[in-house]
């Protein structure tokens, strides 16, 4: 028999609509049971089994003697470590720090902990059913655990910063008439009885499941403590003043130093004396608004004053007293008295009374310290009016005599933008190879008759090539040119920096941003004024000739430098070195990353003394006037006013020119 072999062919089918449509339901059907398998999969892996070391299962409680039998009832239970080792015929369980979800929503008080290697002792049918009540998460639980909490702050969200935003996410709204201008919230009223600090509190549980404490749930709230608030002043305290520049000063142009938000011009680096970026022609003045924009960008600050740790006053006051020193004299005192009547009746004042408010002062304390009621005499009275008297107020140069003011550092002419720019110019300043033992950039001041400046300009242009003299005498000279004092300090192993109208000078911080050691000849130009960005140990950075030495004519200051060891001047230029990031300002437009700038330094101190001043309030106690007023740098330094020291003369009222 002959079999006929025919080629198989396949029928194609047909991709008509109707074709789609008749197999679309068991397309439907496929993807919803591969939708069930799959969320019965999660629910076997995760709510059932959990199985690990550490791991958590969820224990059915099927005892027939137990009273709620018939409830399948579930409790935590950690996971066995060892099958064998039990006690009443229940395995004894290693001790964990995990909690499932709920039970991390409701953390009863009364959570039961097993510490390691503890046995459980033997309990009844009747016991185990209360202790699992106990452990289980129910509404009476709940409540219990809410009661026993402290009552958290009212008007504070729970959510967290949004990396540094000035607005908190769901931040809640101030009461009582606040007003609201843009991205601010003014005029907020606080509230009597539920506005407090304190904060919600839960029991701290190592990994050993022991209870060790309580811990504050602000603890991961990154700006905890840090919390800023920054008053909507009217315009006349600040903005009005850029606005009118020109009438700042009569012999600067103010209105090109306050440019690029109060950094100045950009400084080109055709002679290579400065980076490529993050220069500027700086006036030394002009810290409020500088500071003032950094403050803008703080990365915890809030509209909340309920929530404020300080509340910073963006007051202008050395711009404002800077118009009436030498014409106008009658409105000295004008703005600066207008703004503390303001400023009382904030109810963010009623507070602490102006001890948690900070401000910026950009000129020396002395402008500001006129304690007579004759206006022609110099500066206004603004330190000792009331409210400001309260608050911590900061200076390029403090004064030592007084508690209330504290000094940061002049600004220099680099502002960098991120933390590359200051280390490339470290190493910089680590590779400048240094001509000259000492230089001295200044004036002589023929009507001061302590000054020393006399004596310091003879001894450098008798040192030959030794020293590098730079004179400032008229508006004219190189002195007036960054690049040339500049310059001049990184090419300088020693730079002199003498009193002149003040103990302090800004050269004193570009000649450590040049890396060239510091010279000083009174305490009060860097050691009881800058405790907070300089260390302590003032010979670790800087070299210390009494000014009386070199008035009487007794010392050589070259010969003092020459005996210095050469290890130990490797050492103090490299300690200046490190201490750059702390004395400069950072672009406003930007942030530092890793290093903190002068104003990071000043910021967190401020926060501190506040701080410190709230917990003395709280404790009755009132350290911060706890003090001889007059022996204020001695407080600031050592933390006492009593013990004799050997700075003692350069400080007393009697043989001073401040």
């Amino acid at each position: 028999m002959r079999f006929s072999r025919k080629p198989m062919t396949f029928k194609r089918m047909s991709c008509s609509r109707s074709t789609i449509s008749k197999y679309r339901n068991h397309l439907w059907f496929f993807l919803f049971a591969c939708f069930l398998s799959w969320m019965l999969w999660i629910y076997l892996h995760y709510l059932v089994k959990l199985d690990g070391k550490n791991g958590i299962v969820f224990s059915v409680n099927n005892d027939p003697n137990d009273i709620d039998s018939d409830e399948r009832r579930m409790s935590i239970l950690p996971v066995p470590t060892n099958p064998s080792e039990s006690m009443n015929g229940e395995t004894q369980m290693e001790e964990t720090d995990q909690i499932s979800v709920y039970e991390k929503d409701k953390q009863p008080d009364n959570l039961a902990v097993v510490k390691e290697n503890e046995q459980e002792p033997a309990v009844t049918d009747n016991e185990r059913t209360s202790t699992e009540q106990k452990v289980q998460p129910n509404d009476s639980a709940t409540a219990m655990a809410t009661e026993n909490e402290q009552e958290p702050v009212v008007g504070i969200p729970e959510g967290k910063p949004n990396n540094g935003t000035m607005a908190m996410e769901n931040q809640q709204k101030p009461v009582g008439g606040g007003v609201e201008e843009g991205n601010r919230i003014q005029g907020m009223q606080p509230q009597k009885e539920s506005m407090t600090r304190d904060k919600k509190k839960t029991p701290v549980v190592e990994e050993n499941g022991v209870e060790q404490g309580i811990e504050d749930e602000s603890d991961s709230d990154p700006c905890s403590g840090r919390y800023v608030y920054i008053h909507n002043l009217p315009r006349r305290f600040n903005e009005d003043m850029l606005k009118n520049c020109q009438s700042l000063s009569a012999w600067t142009d103010m209105c090109l130093y306050l440019s690029n938000m109060g950094l100045g011009p950009r400084l080109s680096n055709s002679e290579r004396a400065f980076s490529n970026t993050g220069w500027y022609g700086t006036n030394q003045f002009s810290l409020e608004v500088i500071f003032h924009n950094r403050m803008k960008q703080y990365d915890c600050l809030t509209n909340n004053s309920i929530m404020a740790s300080a509340i910073f006053v963006p007051f202008y006051a050395g711009l404002d007293v800077a118009r009436y020193l030498w014409y106008d004299k009658k409105l000295k005192d004008t703005a600066s008295t207008d703004l503390s009547k303001w400023l009382s009746q904030q109810p963010e004042w009623k507070e602490m009374w102006g001890r948690n408010h900070f401000a910026v002062a950009g000129r020396i304390s002395w402008d500001f310290r006129r304690q007579t009621m004759i206006l022609s005499q110099w500066g206004n009275g603004l330190m000792y009016l009331p409210a400001f008297k309260n608050m911590t107020m900061l200076t390029i140069e403090s004064s030592p005599w007084h508690r209330n003011d504290f000094g940061v550092p002049y600004p220099t002419y680099f502002h960098p933008s991120n933390d590359q720019e200051v280390y490339q110019w470290q190493n910089k300043m680590r590779r400048q190879r240094r001509r000259y033992l000492f230089s001295f950039a200044g004036a002589p001041r023929p009507n001061l008759p302590d000054s020393i400046r006399n004596q310091i300009i003879d001894q450098c242009s008798a040192s030959r090539r030794k020293c590098k003299l730079l004179e400032c005498g008229l508006l004219g000279s190189n002195c007036h040119r960054p690049v040339n004092v500049m310059k001049m300090f990184q090419s300088s192993v020693f730079c002199l920096q003498p009193p002149g109208d003040s103990y302090t000078r800004r050269s004193a911080f570009d000649s450590i941003l040049a890396g060239c050691i510091p010279v000083f000849f009174h305490p009060g130009s860097a050691y009881v004024q800058y405790s907070w960005h300089l260390p302590k140990n003032y010979k670790k950075y800087s070299v210390f000739i009494p000014g009386n030495s070199i008035r009487n004519g007794k010392v050589s200051i070259e010969k003092i430098l020459n005996r210095i060891p050469r290890h130990e001047v490797v050492a103090m230029r490299e300690e200046v070195i490190r201490l750059i990031p702390k004395v400069i300002y950072a672009n406003p437009k930007s942030r530092l990353e890793t290093l903190e700038d002068a104003f990071d330094i000043a910021v967190k101190s401020v926060l501190e003394r506040v701080e410190t001043v709230r917990r003395d309030m709280k404790e009755g106690r009132n350290s911060s006037f706890a003090f001889d007023e007059e022996m204020s740098w001695k407080y600031y330094l050592l933390g006492t006013d009593s013990a004799k020291h050997e700075w003692d003369p350069f400080f007393d009222k009697k043989h001073t020119n401040f």
